[in-house]
């Protein structure tokens, strides 16, 4: 099984950004403790500030995942270009957020994902990929 992992703007960031709602772990590191608990699944990461970029790489392994976890960030709520690749494709997303994006500002309440997502996980810090994994393996 191949999981593929898609992380959207300043996600390269964790680490040092907002440590008190994203933690000081950096998505490479926690990225390694995912592959070290899943060793049977094949995991694959990719991170973009760039919002084609996101959209060409979830169409891209959409050809050879069986599934792809999706935290778009802030294209979440804004990019109906984001919404419109995740309908186009067959593969499952799941969409997941590190924060609570409920608990946040009002616009952060509205995705444009979360219709064409097999399920949205939010509010877990990073456990929500590991979640996402063991949903995409079931």
């Amino acid at each position: 099984m191949h999981i593929g992992i898609i992380n959207g703007p300043n996600l390269n960031l964790l680490g040092t950004r907002e440590p008190e709602v994203y933690g000081s772990q950096t998505f490479e590191e926690y990225f390694e403790t995912l592959k070290q608990k899943f060793p049977t699944t094949e995991l694959s990461y990719f991170q973009s500030n760039v919002e084609g970029e996101l959209i060409n790489k979830l169409q891209e392994i959409s050809k050879t995942c069986d599934g792809i976890i999706l935290n778009a960030a802030a294209y979440t709520h804004t990019s109906v270009a984001l919404g419109d690749a995740v309908s186009a494709i067959k593969t499952p997303v799941v969409e997941v957020h590190i924060s609570n994006i409920y608990a946040r500002e009002e616009y952060r309440h509205h995705s444009f994902l979360t219709g064409k997502c097999v399920g949205v996980i939010s509010g877990l810090g990073l456990q929500g990929y590991e979640l996402a994994v063991e949903y995409l393996k079931a």
